[in-house]
């Protein structure tokens, strides 16, 4: 069955039915991310998309800000370019750091690092493409916190990072933050799930 690249309006549970299975659905989510989810360094954590965990985001904000019908297109706008195409990965890429103070410093200093963002496997390199919703990086060279990137394969990029025992190395090229981390077997076996329908 091919996997959804859009939720609809269909797909939006009503918010009493929501409430009945919020728990369940929560937690069914929580465990898919587990395997989609890759620390690198010290402060930055990518989360991979899918429709799943797109799906949650968009219910959990009608449910928490009860916007109802009139938020819902919003939602829709904001979340559904983040569901990975068959031919791409997508990050949300959160950088973490308790302090403000010295948040705020870190982040002036990462200016275009969502440009930096790389994904090498078996002599290939992918870099990152931004969303292009809007400019993560002010005028002034401070990154935003959060950070949403495209990883965009071609066919045979596609073929290596499915092949059997291919070592996958995530991280960023930037010069305040040049870390790296290889990718968990797991987490590489779940991310081939989004390009199944090119793959086979």
């Amino acid at each position: 069955m091919p996997s959804q690249r859009q939720v609809t309006p269909a797909d939006i549970l009503p918010m009493s039915d929501y409430a009945k299975v919020r728990a369940e659905r929560r937690r069914a989510i929580i465990e898919t991310k587990r395997h989609r989810r890759i620390e690198v360094g010290p402060f930055a954590t990518f989360y991979f998309e899918n429709y799943n965990t797109v799906w949650l985001q968009i219910q959990e904000m009608l449910y928490i800000e009860k916007g109802g019908f009139e938020q819902l297109q919003g939602e829709l706008d904001a979340y559904n370019p983040l569901i990975p195409n068959g031919r791409e990965l997508v990050a949300t890429i959160m950088f973490e750091l308790d302090e403000p103070a010295r948040r705020k410093l870190f982040l002036a200093k990462l200016g275009g690092i969502e440009e930096t963002a790389f994904i090498s496997f078996a002599g290939e390199t992918v870099v990152a493409e931004p969303e292009p919703d809007l400019d993560r990086t002010t005028a002034d060279g401070k990154a935003s916190a959060v950070q949403f990137v495209h990883f965009v394969f071609a066919p045979r990029q596609i073929e290596l990072f499915c092949s059997r025992n291919t070592e996958v190395t995530i991280g960023f090229k930037h010069a305040n933050y040049a870390h790296m981390t290889v990718m968990l077997p797991a987490v590489r076996d779940a991310l081939i799930l989004d390009f199944e329908e090119v793959a086979r």
